[in-house]
């Protein structure tokens, strides 16, 4: 037996077989009351419910790259869920800077606080200050979405240095400048919820992809490494392994024919939303999963089977 049912066990008014437990040194009237109110409220012998993503009140979250696609998901149903959200972005012109504006404007609306910044996620330096900045304007951080991530997909013998380094040290390197610059506050407070936002590709790989698959491989790898480190002081680490979602970097930068082959080899048939990652990860973020950490988990329509 248990601690848990021993417990359980002291507090069950039907402990003994074809009648109810005495209430030591309660006279008749009062046993009587006593038992009448036990009859009508019930006796609750399970654990509390665990919070669900829409207890996400008085917690604060960051996600990277949250202005568009995966990211903007994830944001707002973060402030849905009560969170207050900071999310930064790359300054790559004055649509990226709009983009981020409008996210912001969202989530007003949405009655949380919101901290965004620009922030070149390959750059040290650049994570630090935007962690900093959102300690200090929000307050201690309880989640990170490792999401900014990009692609330059090329075959690996006319692949230039620069694509290769831009594409590891954003997906790559970026996830891991953000969960060491988290790590201090998470630990401090034995609590947080991390999520990277891999790929199926980090699992297996297509033509043209070496530098994607390789920081998506690596994304996992840090994952689970994270997992190991971060675990004793009560923080889950896990990530997501997107197939093809339909977002606009997605349909605009991708073949209709890779498009058509991607839908026919998942089996469900279609591409996938970005709330269908948003949806997974907020599952994630809850207590729900409290008891899940290390883990990979797909959202590919059985692109992967």
């Amino acid at each position: 037996m248990t601690d848990d049912s021993i417990a359980s066990e002291k507090w069950r008014p039907d402990t003994q077989e074809g009648g109810t437990a005495e209430l030591p040194g309660a006279p008749g009237d009062v046993q009587e009351a006593v038992e009448a109110l036990l009859d009508e409220v019930g006796v609750d012998t399970q654990p509390e419910p665990y919070l669900e993503a829409s207890g996400l009140r008085g917690q604060i979250a960051i996600v990277t790259g949250g202005s568009s696609g995966i990211g903007r998901a994830v944001v707002l149903d973060l402030a849905r869920a009560g969170a207050d959200v900071a999310f930064c972005f790359l300054d790559d012109g004055a649509q990226s800077r709009l983009d981020a504006q409008s996210v912001a404007r969202e989530l007003r609306h949405l009655e949380v606080r919101c901290f965004f910044q620009a922030c070149d996620v390959r750059e040290s330096s650049e994570v630090k200050a935007f962690v900093r900045g959102a300690h200090e304007t929000l307050g201690n951080i309880h989640i990170l979405v490792n999401n900014a991530g990009i692609g330059r997909d090329r075959a690996l013998w006319h692949m230039a240095d620069h694509e290769w380094e831009a594409v590891v040290r954003t997906n790559l390197d970026g996830a891991f400048f953000f969960t060491r610059a988290v790590a201090p506050y998470l630990r401090a407070q034995e609590y947080g919820k991390i999520v990277n936002v891999a790929s199926v590709h980090g699992v297996r790989s297509e033509f043209g992809l070496c530098n994607y698959a390789a920081s998506k491989a690596g994304l996992i790898g840090l994952t689970k490494s994270a997992a190991v480190e971060l675990g004793p002081r009560n923080i889950n680490v896990n990530a997501v392994a997107p197939g093809y979602i339909r977002t606009t970097r997605l349909t605009d930068g991708v073949s209709p024919e890779v498009l058509d082959h991607a839908r026919e080899e998942s089996v469900l048939g279609r591409l996938g939303d970005p709330q269908d990652v948003s949806s997974t990860i907020m599952f994630l973020v809850s207590e729900a999963a409290r008891h899940i950490t290390g883990a990979v988990i797909p959202v590919d329509g059985g692109y992967l089977l």
